[in-house]
């Protein structure tokens, strides 16, 4: 009895959006293959990884050209394939079940239908569909594909640029597919067809890597070719953002990216960002912002606010539009208080600030409502205020029966306030009180973790971690949802 052979869809990129199915049948794989460049890095092995199973078989199908710059490039394709088949053959023959991994779909532009073709009428087999880039691509960007009786067109970049002109122009929506080295001419197709400045860019989407941005900005040697490009619905308008800035040259913008992603960001915080001529904001910060041609970008070290601040009204001094990004809320313990104390020491700079999502409020989305009720938010940072008046403040904090957010908890150099903080307030609060742990919330590293006061471990908390320590109503269902009543109840 031969084996089965599988062709397995691993979605775009996120981890998560393996299917249940997928996940399953690669942990049960006698054989996984799964194809890659010479340099041996395998986008789909990269995804599937955490599910093989010990022992598993592995077969890493290297192709022996990747562009079609060879002389006989289809001749070197199909041999390959032939011998890839055959090396699967192989297995299945012996008895041995066979998934053949494959990014997003396995019928979508995907290398495992080449095995399909020559394997599936031989053997029995199964196809899980997968997350296509083209749906990952619509999501993080948050525009609808096609609505009502529009058309999508699914076009690779590879066709010639006349023809790519003419699909483009006699389509609603459309999604091109395999840029990379064609990034030249599909750009000169959307221009060309008048849909450029419909078109949007989207790289490795929904991986930690992803990057967005209209594609008439994007620089042609910076596209991989995990990237493709998109025109959205003509049919889905969204909602008029007014302009940001102040009408005179020279103003600042203290924006706020939120904790993590681009999906954080609002559509204000991205408009202000795309009409700047510089961005100022510490490195970690400002590499979260798409590139742009043509705007200056000014990174500094984490803990030079004021000079940064300075930097950036003497720059909108000059005539410039200066976004100074922040992560989270810029007025939460960052850039907007230090770009503001120093512009009212010579009020001549138009400041503005935009809100961002707070890493308190991100914190507490991922396990329910820990901030439904009365809540302060303290930093534990004594670098800009002496560890007296901290404590001071978590106390009477704890003797009202507030829930605590805590930002700056702990650091490389600051290790003991969290051990401080814990045992000040187990004196008014009882050990089994919640406390939500969550560390880089928002990110491809995100972890949040509920535990009690009594089990909080510093060693745990660094300065990626917001702590969020519950009230005496605060409850933690079986479940492991945590919420704090709005209801609090009488004496």
């Amino acid at each position: 009895m031969t084996g089965k052979l599988y062709g397995v869809g691993l979605g775009p990129g996120d981890p998560e959006l393996v299917t249940v199915k997928a996940a399953r049948l690669i942990s049960a794989a006698d054989v996984v293959a799964y194809h890659s460049a010479r340099h041996g890095r395998s986008v789909a092995r990269s995804i599937a990884a955490q599910y093989f199973r010990d022992g598993v078989i592995e077969e890493q199908l290297v192709y022996p050209v990747t562009t079609e710059d060879s002389d006989d490039y289809q001749g070197e394709i199909d041999a390959f394939y032939e011998t890839a088949a055959a090396r699967l053959a192989a297995h299945l023959d012996a008895g041995r079940d066979v998934v053949v991994l494959a990014a997003g779909d396995p019928f979508f532009y995907g290398s495992y239908m080449h095995m399909h073709k020559r394997l599936a009428h031989k053997y029995p087999w199964e196809v899980v569909p997968g997350v296509t880039s083209v749906s990952g691509a619509s999501a993080v960007l948050g525009k609808p594909l096609v609505e009502r009786d529009e058309v999508l067109t699914i076009l690779p970049g590879t066709l010639p640029q006349d023809e790519l002109a003419r699909r483009i122009a006699n389509t609603d929506s459309a999604a091109i597919l395999k840029l990379g080295r064609t990034f030249g001419g599909v750009r000169s197709a959307l221009e060309e067809a008048g849909r450029l400045g419909d078109a949007w860019y989207v790289e490795r989407a929904t991986t930690g890597k992803q990057r967005l941005s209209p594609l008439a900005d994007v620089d042609p040697d910076t596209v991989p070719y995990f990237s493709l490009a998109m025109l959205p619905s003509r049919a889905h308008h969204e909602p008029k953002v007014a302009s940001t800035w102040c009408d005179e040259p020279g103003s600042v913008v203290v924006v706020g990216l939120g904790p993590g992603g681009p999906e954080w960001l609002t559509p204000e915080a991205r408009q202000a960002l795309d009409e700047a001529d510089a961005l100022v904001g510490y490195t970690t910060y400002l590499n979260r912002v798409p590139q742009k041609p043509g705007q200056a970008r000014h990174a500094s070290h984490n803990q030079v606010e004021s000079e940064r601040a300075a930097f950036a009204l003497d720059l909108a001094r000059r005539g410039q539009r200066v976004a100074v990004v922040s992560s989270g809320d810029p007025g939460v313990f960052a850039m907007a208080t230090a770009v503001l104390e120093v512009a009212a020491e010579s009020p001549d700079v138009a400041v503005r600030v935009l809100p961002g999502v707070t890493a308190a409020n991100a914190v507490a989305s991922r396990v329910g409502a820990p901030l439904g009720h009365d809540y302060c938010v303290l930093s534990l940072s004594d670098r800009l205020k002496p560890w007296e008046i901290i404590a001071e403040r978590l106390e009477a904090a704890a003797k009202a029966d507030l829930v605590i957010a805590i930002y700056n908890p702990a650091s490389t150099v600051r290790t003991t306030q969290v051990e401080e903080a814990r045992d000040l307030l187990l004196r008014h609060r009882a050990p089994g009180t919640p406390v939500v742990v969550g560390r880089a919330v928002g990110s491809e590293k995100e972890e949040v973790h509920v535990v009690t006061l009594a089990e909080l471990d510093p060693a745990t908390v660094d300065m990626r971690c917001l702590l969020i320590i519950g009230s005496s109503q605060t409850q933690v269902t079986p479940q492991g949802v945590v919420f704090t009543p709005r209801r609090y109840p009488t004496s």
